[in-house]
């Protein structure tokens, strides 16, 4: 069956948010540490509970895209007073640089935030990277911080292997948890959980993930940063659909044309039912990567709801290095949320079954920020630590926050040894990280200049108010420490541009409408804007309105400059993701795959990428 779609006038301008009443109150669950697959009620199951009619679903579907703000995914849509501080708790400075500007109707304030503060900012001269993206204000009483114990998502064990194959299973499913005491959240989660389980992938090592799909939605995964073949990268059109009892794709209308934005369809989509294999090859580095739903125009709610988990590849390079590993190779994924009254996570979607129309309330179109930060599913944890060195992964998971991270009560700083993709060529000390949303940071911090008993706090000086923490360490054990960090980590160049190379610009911009735009262009699967050689490398500059991730698919980047300037402190190594502030202009080398297809480009801010800033492009 073959649908072609085209977007209808009305539709474009509410999901621009330019249509009244689409301001109201909309809270919709997700994020468990550990989960009860199974028990929860569904976030996208319909509010009556009936299953919809079934329907027949072709493998090549015709999948309309609807540009503006995020329409796309219409093409997926199924056919039908924060607690007092505690006085004995450890008191974190609080950020003066940076005001949430929220009030307690549960929406945060309407108002933009222009709040900058060059003293606590440390990144570019273009300002707050959060700033003019408002914060949920949660409608329960907020935890006391640094009570959860640091959670570590569970390494899943392969189902079988072969000489070069480790086979895996996940089931998307929904589940609840305790994430605020004495509260349930619902979450839609990789088995059940929030984060979903660690796959490690080892040097030489293919690894196939089966995917079933038991959510009352359709999915998408991307293996975010893999080098992987096309049918497996996690096009967003190329959806796992739900059961047939949930539904099917709607048979709407043929629509004419609108000025500027022609009807769109997508032949080459792969859509199958309940289930599909994605393959991941061996990863030519070493690298903390991340799996997350990449469902066209619903990416934002599905992550929110907890769709996301760690992949962590090693190479012979890496493992050969005395660094710490074990118990004190721990992965950190960062996100902020809010919380409903229920327990449920707020969430400002148009429609919070995520069934039929996407994208987000009108003042959330900038972003969508949460009050109350997670690290590994668990608001503000502790973690007991050694007096030794240890390796913290550290990935912002947050849909649109950006982090300055620094650690109070010590004055070791951190010691940066990888990035997005993989170990830098030296470590590098930092005093603060500035992490924007899907970047990585591979840092040791070491507790062996402590005493037992000693207290330090990670802080986000880009926070405030219940955002100015993140997490805390007590030092517990004594205990002697054989790791290291050698002063040289991996065998890897710059890359110097050459006149040979071909220079392409891609402007991160908002268009009439309000809608997300790439040079003009709302996503369209249809559409390339580079046809790339394999394995060739190319000079993009990213020339930026907004506060925008760049993150592109199947390919490495360093930064060559910034406004005409040397790169920063946080721009060194191989990244995938690369934050380009308000007013930017990024020059990058980027050097793709040898694997061939269509893969794309975007923002990483999930609500832009829900409201079309993505661009197809292709590999050949």
């Amino acid at each position: 069956m073959k649908i072609a779609i085209t977007p209808a006038p009305a539709l474009v301008r509410r999901l621009s948010g330019l249509l009244p009443g689409a301001e109201r109150s909309s809270a919709a669950g997700s994020s468990p540490r550990t989960g009860e697959a199974g028990k929860a009620t569904d976030p996208g199951q319909p509010p009556s509970g009936r299953p919809l009619p079934d329907a027949a679903v072709s493998r090549r579907a015709l999948v309309g895209s609807i540009g503006a703000a995020g329409a796309l995914a219409v093409v997926a849509a199924c056919t039908t007073s924060q607690d007092r501080p505690d006085p004995h708790a450890p008191k974190p400075v609080p950020d003066k640089g940076r005001h949430d500007g929220t009030h307690s109707n549960g929406h945060g304030n309407d108002q933009h935030d222009d709040t900058q503060d060059n003293g606590q900012w440390e990144g570019s001269d273009h300002g707050d990277p959060n700033g003019d993206i408002r914060t949920l204000t949660s409608q329960v009483k907020l935890p006391a911080q640094f009570r959860s114990p640091l959670p570590v998502p569970q390494q899943l064990e392969p189902t079988r292997r072969t000489s070069d194959t480790d086979y895996y299973e996940i089931v998307q499913s929904p589940a609840t948890v305790e994430i605020i005491p004495g509260l349930r959240t619902p979450i839609m989660g990789y088995n059940g959980t929030f984060p979903g389980p660690t796959i490690v992938q080892n040097p030489g090592r293919r690894v196939v993930v089966t995917h079933k799909n038991a959510l009352s939605v359709p999915t998408v995964v991307h293996l975010h940063g893999g080098t992987t073949p096309d049918d497996s990268d996690g096009y967003p059109t190329d959806f796992v659909l739900p059961a047939q009892t949930y539904g099917t794709f709607p048979t709407m209308p043929a629509m004419p044309a609108m000025p500027g934005m022609p009807a769109m369809s997508d032949p080459d989509a792969v859509v199958t039912r309940m289930q599909r294999d994605y393959t991941y090859p061996p990863q030519p580095r070493a690298g903390t990567l991340w799996y997350h739903d990449h469902r066209m125009a619903f990416t934002g709610p599905s992550v929110y709801r907890g769709l996301a988990g760690f992949h962590i590849a090693h190479d012979t390079e890496e493992q050969a290095l005395p660094l710490p590993r074990g118990a004190r190779d721990v992965p950190l994924m960062i996100a902020d949320r809010a919380f409903a009254s229920d327990g449920s996570f707020m969430y400002p979607a148009i429609d919070p079954t995520m069934r039929t129309t996407p994208g987000v309330d009108k003042p959330w179109v900038n972003g969508v920020m949460g009050d109350v930060i997670l690290v590994n599913g668990a608001p503000w944890p502790v973690m007991k630590v050694d007096t030794a060195r240890y390796r913290f992964r550290i990935l912002n998971a947050s849909n649109a926050r950006t982090y300055q991270l620094a650690l109070q009560n010590s004055s070791q700083g951190f010691t940066q040894i990888g990035t997005d993709h993989g170990l830098l060529p030296a470590p590098l000390h930092q005093d603060t990280v500035v992490i924007a949303p899907a970047e990585r940071f591979d840092v040791v911090v070491d507790f062996s200049g402590h005493k037992v008993g000693d207290e330090i706090t990670l802080v986000n000086r880009l926070g405030s108010d219940s955002t100015a923490a993140v997490m805390h360490f007590v030092v517990a054990r004594a205990t002697k420490d054989s790791s290291s960090i050698p002063s040289t980590l991996s065998r890897t160049s710059p890359i110097t541009p050459s006149g040979s190379m071909t220079r392409r610009t891609m402007k991160f911009h908002r268009g009439g409408q309000g809608e997300w735009l790439i040079n003009d262009q709302a996503f369209d699967p249809s559409v390339s804007q580079a046809d790339v050689p394999a394995g060739s490398t190319e000079i993009w500059t990213i020339i930026s309105d907004f506060h925008h991730p760049f993150h592109i698919h199947n390919a490495t980047v360093q930064v060559i400059s910034r406004d005409g300037k040397a790169p920063g402190r946080y721009d060194q190594g191989w990244k995938d993701t690369v934050f380009v502030n308000k007013g930017e202009k990024v020059q990058l080398a980027i050097r793709f795959s040898d694997l061939k297809g269509r893969f794309v480009f975007h923002c990483h801010n999930l609500e832009h990428e829900d409201m079309a800033m993505m661009a197809t492009f292709r590999i050949t």
